[in-house]
């Protein structure tokens, strides 16, 4: 028991884009005491996303290996995921609304990130991304699957090859956004949310915890290899 809500530690939930998580995260969203729920959408993309399924999503604008990587992610969360990407964002708000909590949005805004990874990417990392986004469109989803379980294993060495594959990919995708969303719990934080669930990519997980600990919050996190578990009740801490 927590002497106060601001006491209490945020409740990092890592989710994978392409992959039904909805019971359990359901079931960690509706088994704690909450002040709030933040997910990683800036309020553009939550317009799009949280209308539903089948809402059209426009590229327009968007680097071509952008556009590629969303076909990979719409291709894969059809054939292994049980559902469209975003879905685990639709689940958090959904259960939000169901419980009368506020919603927060904290991530940055998607054009200003398309248009700072644009504008530092260097040649050789933007052919290398085209190319991996043009092969992963034909991958068999068995061959991704297996590769999620390798990820799920070691999340940290797969954050790694990506640094070292493109290393300004690293930096605006996750650190500086880590940075962000850190910034924006920690001020909600200080305006009393203190019991905060927030679903991110699990990806950001690591990078997220270590930002909020510079910063003196405390953090419970859960990764996406433990929600997609089958696990019996979670505790209920408040």
């Amino acid at each position: 028991m927590y002497a106060s809500t601001t006491q209490s530690p945020v409740l990092l939930l890592g989710a994978a884009h392409v992959v039904d998580l909805e019971e359990p995260l359901r079931r960690e969203l509706t088994g704690r005491t909450l002040d709030g729920v933040a997910i990683e959408l800036d309020a553009e993309r939550a317009a799009t996303l949280l209308a539903g399924p089948g809402t059209p999503r426009s590229g327009r604008g968007a680097p071509l290996f952008v556009r590629l990587w969303g076909q990979v992610q719409r291709r894969l969360g059809a054939e292994i995921g049980g559902g469209e990407p975003g879905a685990e964002m639709r689940v958090a708000a959904q259960v939000a609304k169901e419980r009368n909590l506020p919603l927060f949005l904290i991530d940055d805004p998607i054009r200003a990130t398309v248009l700072e990874l644009v504008r530092t990417m260097p040649f050789k990392e933007r052919v290398t991304l085209l190319a991996g986004a043009a092969m992963a469109l034909f991958v068999p989803a068995k061959v991704v699957e297996r590769e999620m379980d390798r990820y799920a294993a070691a999340p940290a060495d797969y954050t790694e090859g990506l640094r070292r594959a493109s290393p300004t990919l690293a930096r605006v995708l996750l650190d500086d956004r880590n940075e962000h969303m850190a910034d924006r719990l920690a001020a909600l934080r200080n305006r009393g949310y203190g019991r905060m669930a927030v679903v991110v990519g699990d990806a950001h997980l690591d990078g997220l915890r270590s930002a909020l600990g510079r910063r003196g919050v405390p953090v419970e996190a859960i990764p996406f290899r433990r929600l997609r578990t089958p696990t019996g009740p979670s505790p209920t801490p408040s």
